[in-house]
């Protein structure tokens, strides 16, 4: 048999219910595949998810995409969630300052004009930087435009070496690369590989003049990355099974070739053609065989980086703005959660807001009563709002392990999609996509392992656009 007849009598077992695990289950299953999809948690969504903390429906964190992450937003539109997202019609981010009492607004926003003139006119105007460091900084662009991605070497150096090198100093990397490089990569500029650096700037901000529009969701993650994608997942004929835990994996021979047993914490076993381990690095690595992928036992070296949240609700509005970044502040990124968390009908008049703060390691394991101490003032001193209000609620939630470490040899670290093992897969935003541990690198990953998984088995693999974004 061929084609999808033959993909009908294969099996396959994803382990992990997160973007790249509902990603290779749905690609799978539309290449004929009977595939069962196994999570942990009761919920999926993986990192990106929505708890209830009262009459609140609280995102774990601010998960923000771009235009140019082309392939969650297939996911999105594959879930039939399209309309539960936002991108901004132009890339318009505000940066906030508070010196000697003085608050200074800045933006960072592009015209309707190519790259790199879409940021030109912000520049010029932008008040967090001298006339100097705007030179600077349009020096240091240019460069990076000239990089080639492909070149390896990359990976060795630091980011914050490279711009060093570059005529950059301390004023440009905090009102600008930091900015942007500590969000979407989880790392200072000093601690981050020039190469993970490079294909976030270039591809954001000097590919194409929309590709940083950002995008939110407009309704909490766990309607669209557990609801909606529950749902496609039953439409699809994928068997979801939640606090399900794989404990063990073994190879075994069988008729016609080999066949892998997932043995859960339960007892139960499946027997699958394929095997997607599309969890956590630390997930993946103690389930695959011994000698499955080069480098195994150097896995543990990619190491992982946290992120904080901070969430505050406050008995008045705050904050008129949807979001802001801040300068010269512990404060990095400040988003309204009021609407997406049903505080406007629980509490009108009230706000909720959330801070995203990212790279700190040397907070993440604060009391909250310390947090707490650290943060409100900076807000009231950011918002003069916020100084005469009341707060409702405070709380942080953390996820110590968020995204792997970018630190310079990451690209070494981080394993392709096929093992040696046929027929066994690895997924995950850890893995070999070339881009930093975003929902975009999780997404690429398991159209990655399943198209892989595809061409082993000889079935049909949808075709790609070229994109990244999902097949029509």
């Amino acid at each position: 048999m061929t084609g999808r007849v033959a993909a009908q009598s294969r099996t396959a077992v994803v382990v992990g219910g997160g973007l790249a695990g509902l990603t290779a289950a749905l690609r799978l299953a539309e290449a004929g595949l009977r595939v069962t999809l196994l999570e942990t948690r009761p919920r999926l969504g993986g990192l990106a998810f929505s708890f209830r903390r009262g009459e609140l429906t609280v995102d774990n964190g601010q998960h923000v995409f771009l235009r140019c992450c082309t392939a969650y937003r297939g996911l999105i539109e594959r879930l039939g969630a399209g309309a539960q997202v936002a991108i901004q019609p132009r890339l318009d981010v505000p940066v906030l300052s508070v010196a000697d009492g003085r608050h200074r607004l800045g933006r960072l926003r592009r015209a309707a004009l190519p790259v790199p003139l879409h940021l030109a006119a912000s520049l010029a105007t932008y008040p967090h930087l001298s006339a100097l460091g705007r030179l600077r900084v349009v020096r240091g662009a240019l460069a990076l435009q000239r990089l080639d991605l492909a070149d390896p070497a990359l990976d060795a150096i630091s980011f914050g070496d490279w711009l060093r090198a570059h005529g950059q100093n301390a004023e440009t990397i905090e009102a600008l690369w930091d900015l942007v490089g500590i969000a979407t990569l989880n790392a200072r500029a000093d601690q981050v590989s020039l190469a993970l650096a490079a294909m976030v700037f270039k591809t954001g901000l000097l590919s194409d003049p929309g590709a940083s529009d950002i995008g939110i969701a407009a309704v909490p993650l766990g309607a669209v990355h557990h609801d909606a994608a529950l749902a496609e997942l039953a439409r699809a004929d994928v068997k979801v099974l939640l606090r399900a835990k794989a404990v063990e994996l073994k190879t075994i021979s069988a008729e016609g070739g080999q066949q892998h047993v997932v043995r859960l914490e339960s007892g139960e076993l499946l027997t699958a053609d394929v095997v997607v381990l599309a969890g956590a690095q630390d997930a993946a690595a103690a389930l695959l065989p011994a000698d499955a992928i080069d480098g195994q036992a150097r896995l543990a070296e990619l190491g992982t980086a946290p992120i904080l949240n901070v969430h505050v609700v406050y008995d008045r509005q705050v904050l008129r703005r949807p979001f802001f970044a801040a300068l010269g502040s512990p404060v990095q990124w400040v988003f309204d959660r009021t609407a997406h968390s049903g505080l406007a009908d629980s509490r009108p008049g009230a706000q909720y807001l959330a801070l995203s703060q990212s790279a700190v390691q040397d907070e993440i394991e604060l009391p909250v009563a310390e947090l707490r101490a650290r943060y409100l003032p900076e807000l009231e001193r950011l918002l003069p709002a916020a100084r005469g209000a009341e707060v409702l609620d405070f709380f942080v939630t953390r996820e110590r392990t968020a995204t792997f470490d970018p630190a310079p040899g990451t690209a070494a670290l981080r394993p392709q999609a096929r093992t040696k093992v046929p027929g066994l897969l690895l997924a995950g935003s850890w893995t070999a996509t070339g881009w930093p541990a975003t929902m975009e690198s999780a997404v690429r990953s398991g159209h990655a392992a399943a198209d892989a998984a595809l061409a082993q088995t000889g079935a049909r693999v949808p075709v790609d656009r070229g994109d990244g974004r999902w097949p029509r």
